[in-house]
């Protein structure tokens, strides 16, 4: 379940094939829940020899699936958020998911690029700061 602004619990409308579902104050389009499909090929190409052709296919399974994973993470982490009366989701609660869910190896990975990606943002902001 999600909340509305109002804090009211509204269906997710996951599982229609109608193409959108409506949430409460606005509808969310299939299309809109998915990673666009160039970056997901991006990423896919990277994976892969420089010579490997990827099917339309298969770019719209892993779109899918990719999207489909990164709801379920921040379904639960949404879920520790509202039992903590909080709205705004962070790094913590998304390592939590992970952990809770099954995922802890990519946590570690995670927890460590998090602390890395802090130190670097506070580093420049400091050095905005003091410029």
């Amino acid at each position: 379940m999600l909340e509305n602004e109002n804090g009211e619990a509204v269906d997710s409308g996951e599982g229609g094939e109608s193409g959108g579902a409506f949430n409460g104050d606005y509808e969310v389009k299939e299309q809109d829940k998915w990673l666009p499909i160039a970056n997901v090929a991006r990423i896919m190409k990277m994976a892969l020899p420089e010579n490997a052709k990827i099917s339309k296919e298969a770019k719209e399974c892993m779109q899918e699936c990719v999207s489909e994973f990164i709801s379920f993470i921040t379904s639960e982490a949404s879920e520790k958020c509202s039992a903590e009366k909080r709205k705004t989701v962070n790094g913590e609660d998304i390592l939590f998911a992970m952990t809770s869910l099954g995922f802890e190896n990519y946590s570690e990975t995670l927890k460590i690029y998090l602390a890395k990606y802090r130190e670097v943002r506070d580093f420049l902001s400091l050095k905005v700061q003091t410029a």
